[in-house]
């Protein structure tokens, strides 16, 4: 579904991705893995259009995203979040959904007297939708509540609602489990896995290794900027290289 092939960033002189290669399929839940430095959030950034690569190529159902921006790259179905959650504090829960909802006739001011209908008819489609998104993550009867006053946990799940808003085919998770209690891990995850079930595809960056057996197959190991290995858990904890990268080579 989602592809980048020998992928070079580089800042000044620091390579963050060195002929990098991955391929995400439909319907899976792909872990991105590595150490400090190995160029994941990079590769996300790269994928989600927030950088443009210095060479190699990524591609969507075989259909280049190169030279798209980000908002170019969600209406295609490329969604991502990021590792601290970017909600806006002062708007609801509700709000902060309901700003993702794409391609809507009042976003442009002389439509909402033009078209006025319309537009009332698309924000409450708008909100039916959100309810509905927000009610599949337990956020509902949190909707009117300042999203400022989330929890870790539960500002994640916002973020995945949100993303969920753009009808995305492929959602890019970065560190989902970061800064969050374990029973709020417990409910991502099966929120990932039940999302996965109805179609979606994920690619996840994620540090917790409990997150990523319980979720991911196949895994990806970073190293260096570089493509390391791939394969499922197993094989990527048995791997004599991935130990290396991961804790040096005298252990």
């Amino acid at each position: 579904m989602l592809t980048a092939t020998q992928v070079v960033k580089s800042f000044g002189g620091f390579q963050a991705l060195a002929k990098c290669s991955v391929a995400i399929e439909q319907g899976t839940v792909t872990g991105i893995i590595g150490p400090n430095g190995a160029g994941k959030s990079t590769l996300f950034n790269v994928l989600a259009g927030l950088l443009e690569p210095d060479s190699g190529g990524i591609a969507m159902k075989g259909n280049s995203l190169l030279g798209l921006r980000p908002d170019q790259r969600a209406r295609t179905g490329l969604v991502r979040t990021f590792q601290i959650s970017r909600e806006l504090r002062g708007l609801t829960v509700l709000e902060n959904v309901l700003l993702a909802s794409p391609s809507q006739s009042g976003d442009a001011a002389w439509r909402c007297f033009a078209t006025a209908r319309r537009v009332r008819e698309e924000q409450q489609a708008a909100i039916r939708r959100a309810r509905e998104l927000l009610e599949q993550v337990d956020l509902w009867k949190l909707a009117n509540e300042p999203a400022g006053n989330l929890s870790g946990g539960q500002k994640k799940l916002l973020e995945i609602s949100r993303a969920l808003m753009q009808q995305p085919e492929i959602i890019l998770l970065d560190e989902p489990a970061a800064g969050v209690s374990p029973v709020m891990i417990q409910v991502l995850g099966e929120t990932i896995l039940r999302l996965r079930a109805q179609g979606i595809t994920f690619a996840i960056i994620e540090h917790d290794m409990d997150v990523i057996a319980k979720l991911c197959d196949p895994i990806y190991v970073l190293a260096e900027g570089r493509t390391l290995t791939r394969g499922t858990f197993r094989e990527v904890v048995a791997n004599q290289q991935v130990m290396h990268a991961y804790l040096g080579k005298v252990a």
